[in-house]
């Protein structure tokens, strides 16, 4: 008899669709497939689920985004039940393919693209299985037998020849449960269907903030929209002290959703694999920022908008981020959130993108994936200088979301403080917490709120938080950490107290969130040896090594690397 090939996929959500969307397409049917899913239903994992959203809430990518899986989004809508489209005020004949969906809606696609999947592999001749209600609760890689155990609700145990990690979001509890009206997250959001007649601190201004606030305004208040067109907001009667105060670290809130051209993926004018390993190989290792900078992100600036690449075409990478941070930082940020609206208002009726702020999106995720060959250096650049200006670039804030917040804005109902980097939250015992910050003249406050909710979005979560305690205890995973260039700058990261620490060669390493992973997303151990059983897609974990949420394109990336190396 034939020995078939015993693969897991470890969470049936996003991720784990575009995986078993590679294992079948790879037409193998010496494999045979096993899914485990925390919930009763595939596809639609967290964001796409009433654990992530509710009616009101909408994704922030269109069809033309979205790598293709079975069925376009385009064409499924017209196959969706008419009481379903009217539940969700869509109507199909004027639907396309450069709209947004509601989250819940856009997870029953996903479902059905799951579906679809597995009709195939019938007809293929893949076998597969699928086991709902199924929390892995650990796994026990032996080596000695080239094997995987999987163990599920700590009861039954499964073995595997490999197995893929794709067990998506991930929002521990601190307080959360604890301390009354604190709120670890917004997620799931029916718990903030709160009527509240006090202010409401927010941390962040994020998607996930956006979140909160969409949620929070609908069981305060109503929106309203007049015959022109504008969206007004009328607090509810009993709530009339109820209001939203965003904290953010720089007093900004994202850019808004444009049109964009294409998705990442189809973008032809990035380094290729070949390219950048070349790069690496001719610099002693090491990716440089730098370079990336140059040519990932300036060069196709050069061809489609020269007039915007004459004027940063000799900044380094610190100079463009002041640059394009100076405005953003120089006007109210309400002001910055209407100008925006109406350019990406111009941009979506032209179809055409505001290409600067696309390449940059483009930029952070050509960097993800090869960002555990920058060095400590530019990795600290990145940390320090690119990520803040690209998570409030590329977050989109979809045009319906930005009209809500305008219009909270307008009827006193929503508010934004800078905080800055010092600030600090105090969970307390009788409920709600404290926040701690100098305001703009530099004053100590202490500010008191019955309800608050931490909304800076899926954290990158350490190493020590893995969840699956025997790939730790057995040390088949290891922290993940990038290499200085310098000995001397690496000291004095460690004199500066940073998470640095020095190998026996007396090479300087910095220490980077969750897990050392190598280029095909195996996990690698304390010894540097990569394990070709256990590969892993699970973003919360692998933060260090992949600093960019890509989200669908992600999964679409992610599942790609690993297909090949399965198949190698």
């Amino acid at each position: 008899m034939e020995t078939k090939k015993r693969i897991a996929i470890l969470g049936g959500g996003p991720s784990g669709l575009f995986m078993f969307k590679r294992l079948v397409e790879s037409k193998r049917t010496d494999i045979d497939i096993t899914i485990f899913e925390r919930k009763k239903r595939l596809g639609e994992g967290m964001p796409y689920s009433a654990e992530g959203a509710n009616d009101e809430h909408i994704t922030n990518v269109s069809g033309n985004e979205i790598p293709l899986l079975v069925t376009p989004l385009a064409d499924w809508i017209k196959t969706v039940s008419k009481d379903t489209l009217d539940k969700f005020h869509i109507d199909p004949k004027r639907f396309n393919e450069y709209k947004v969906l509601p989250r819940l809606l856009f997870g029953q696609y996903l479902t059905a693209q799951f579906d679809l999947l597995q009709k195939q592999a019938r007809e293929t001749g893949i076998p597969y299985e699928i086991h709902y209600n199924s929390a892995v609760t650990d796994i026990i890689d032996h080596p000695d037998k080239e094997t995987v155990t999987v163990k599920i609700a700590d009861e039954e145990q499964f073995e595997f020849d490999q197995v893929i990690i794709c067990t998506g979001h991930n929002w521990p509890h601190q307080h959360e449960g604890k301390v009354p009206n604190y709120f670890d997250s917004p997620y799931p959001p029916v718990k903030l269907a709160l009527k509240l007649d006090h202010p409401v601190a927010i941390k962040g201004s994020s998607l996930t903030a956006v979140d909160a606030i969409r949620t929070l305004a609908r069981h305060n208040g109503t929106f309203n929209k007049d015959q022109n067109g504008w969206l007004s907001y009328t607090l509810l009667e009993d709530s009339p002290n109820f209001k939203l105060i965003l904290h953010t670290r720089n007093g900004m809130l994202p850019a808004v959703r444009f049109h964009l051209e294409d998705s990442h993926l189809s973008n032809n004018s990035l380094l290729t694999k070949e390219q950048i390993a070349a790069h690496i190989a001719a610099n002693n290792g090491f990716l440089s920022l730098d370079y990336i900078f140059e040519k990932d992100f300036k060069e196709p600036i050069r061809a489609k908008e020269p007039e915007f690449y004459q004027r940063i075409k000799d900044m380094s990478l610190e100079e463009f981020v002041a640059d394009m941070m100076e405005l953003r930082e120089r006007l109210d940020p309400f002001q910055l959130l209407k100008a925006e609206y109406a350019e990406a208002e111009k941009s979506i009726k032209r179809k055409e993108s505001v290409y600067w702020k696309e390449m940059l999106g483009v930029l952070s995720f050509a960097l993800n994936y090869p960002a555990k060959h920058l060095s400590a250096e530019d990795m600290q650049r990145v940390q320090k200088t690119l990520t803040p200006l690209i998570s409030i670039v590329i977050a989109y804030i979809p045009q319906s979301s930005s009209e809500e917040l305008l219009a909270l804005h307008q009827a006193g109902v929503l508010e934004l403080i800078p905080v800055g980097d010092e600030s600090r939250v105090e969970a307390e015992p009788k409920g709600g917490a404290t926040y701690h910050y100098n305001d703009e003249k530099g004053s100590e406050q202490a500010v008191y709120f019955n309800t608050y909710i931490d909304c800076v979005g899926q954290p990158h979560l350490a190493f020590e938080k893995f969840p699956f305690k025997s790939l730790l205890s057995n040390r088949t995973i290891s922290p993940a950490r990038v290499k200085f260039r310098s000995a001397e700058e690496g000291q004095k990261a460690m004199a500066e107290g940073k998470s640095v620490s020095q190998d026996v060669n007396g090479d300087y390493y910095l220490k980077v969130s969750g897990i050392t992973i190598n280029d095909h997303f195996q996990v690698v151990d304390d010894y540097g040896a990569f394990n070709d059983r256990i590969y892993i897609m699970a973003v919360p974990y692998i933060g260090g090594y992949n600093p960019d949420y890509s989200g669908l394109d992600f999964s679409e990336e992610a599942s790609s690397t690993i297909i090949k190396r399965l198949s190698a």
